[in-house]
C-alpha cells in the first residue's frame, strides 16, 4: 500500500456522487483524498482538485462502520479533513473517536497546524492550534478550487470492513429546495437591494422569494446588503464574504452584479438577470437579461403560484 500523507481528505461517496464541499475540501488538503463509500471509481473522475486519490469501496454508506474500516490506515496521517456535508459530519466524530484524536467542526481554513472555525453564526473566526493527529471538518462553500487538474488514476486501498453499532437506514430523501444548503442547490433565485421598494418589508419579500423559489425547484440565495439589513440569514449570502456556489441555473433579482457578490457564483452553466438596469455587470453577464422591474416580475411569479 502506498503511504498515505500526513494531511489526507476523506470524502463519503454515494452510488458515484460527490458531496458539497468535495473539491473545496481536496484543494484545502493540498490535492490528496481517499474517497470511501458506494461508486468511488466513478467519483474519482468527477474530482477537479485531486493529485493523488485513494479508494476504499464499501457495500453501504454508514459512519460506524465506515469509521472502523478507515481508523487503522490512518496512523501516519496527522490531519483528516472531511467536508461538512451530511455524510461527513456523520462520519467526523466517529472517526475522531476511533482514532483517539480532537474534532474541530466547521473550519473555514485548516492548515497542517491550525485551523480557523467559524462561530456565533459565522459572526466569529476561533483559530485552534493543533497539538496531535485531529479530523476537521471544512464548511462547504468557504473557499474556490482552483485551475481544475487531469483525474489520477485512483489507487484502490485494502482495508478490512469494520463493524460497529449504527443506525438502520431506512430511506435516503433528497433535500426540500428551500432548507437546502446553498453549496448544494441546483437552481437559486438571488434576492438583491432592487428586490424591495423603500418602505417594504424586506423580510416578507424575502419570504416571498423563498417560497417562490421552492415552487420553480429551486432554492433563495441573497446578496449581502440583504443580509446585512436582517431579511435573510446569513447562511443565505452569496459571495466572497457569504457562501461560494456552484449552480446549473442562477436567477438574479435585483442585483446589480457587484464583485463581492459574483465572486462566490463559481460556474453557473445559465445566469438570469432580472434589473432595470441594463448595463448593469449582472445583466452584461447573464445569458439572459430581463430589463424589467423585479419586484413586479416576483409579484406575478407569486401569483401563479398562487393559482397553480
Amino acid at each position: 500500500m502506498s503511504a498515505l500523507p500526513d494531511t489526507l481528505a476523506i470524502v463519503v461517496v454515494r452510488d458515484g456522487a460527490l458531496p458539497a464541499g468535495a473539491d473545496e475540501t481536496v484543494a484545502e488538503a493540498g490535492g490528496a483524498v481517499l474517497l470511501t463509500g458506494t461508486g468511488t471509481a466513478r467519483a474519482a473522475k468527477e474530482l477537479t482538485a485531486a493529485r493523488s486519490t485513494w479508494t476504499v469501496d464499501t457495500a453501504v454508506v454508514a459512519p460506524g462502520s465506515l469509521a472502523a474500516t478507515l481508523a487503522p490506515l490512518l496512523d501516519q496521517v496527522r490531519v483528516v479533513l472531511l467536508p461538512g456535508s451530511p455524510d461527513g459530519r456523520d462520519l467526523a466524530p466517529r472517526l475522531a473517536f476511533d482514532t483517539g484524536r480532537a474534532l474541530h467542526a466547521g473550519a473555514v481554513r485548516c492548515g497542517t497546524d491550525t485551523a480557523d472555525l467559524s462561530r456565533v453564526d459565522d459572526q466569529v473566526e476561533v483559530r485552534v492550534r493543533f497539538t496531535g493527529p485531529v479530523v476537521v471538518t471544512l464548511t462547504p462553500g468557504v473557499r474556490g478550487v482552483g485551475t481544475p487538474l487531469p483525474s489520477p488514476e485512483p489507487v484502490p486501498l485494502d482495508a478490512a470492513p469494520g463493524t460497529a453499532r449504527d443506525a438502520e437506514l431506512v430511506e435516503v430523501r433528497p433535500p426540500e429546495p428551500e432548507t437546502v444548503e446553498l453549496t448544494e442547490a441546483r437552481r437559486i433565485l438571488g434576492g438583491g437591494a432592487g428586490l424591495v421598494r423603500p418602505g417594504e418589508d424586506g423580510t416578507a419579500v424575502m419570504r416571498t422569494l423563498t417560497e417562490v423559489a421552492a415552487w420553480l425547484g429551486a432554492s433563495a440565495g441573497a446578496t449581502r446588503v440583504v443580509t446585512d439589513a436582517g431579511w435573510a440569514g446569513h447562511d443565505r449570502q452569496i459571495g466572497t464574504t457569504g457562501v461560494v456556489v456552484d449552480p446549473d441555473l442562477y436567477v438574479a433579482f435585483g442585483i446589480s452584479g457587484a464583485t463581492q457578490h459574483t465572486g462566490g457564483l463559481g460556474r453557473p452553466e445559465h445566469v438570469v438577470s432580472i434589473n432595470t438596469d441594463p448595463h448593469c455587470p449582472m445583466t452584461a453577464m447573464a445569458d439572459l437579461g430581463i430589463i424589467a422591474d423585479a419586484p413586479a416580475v416576483l409579484a406575478e411569479l407569486d401569483r401563479r403560484r398562487r393559482d397553480d
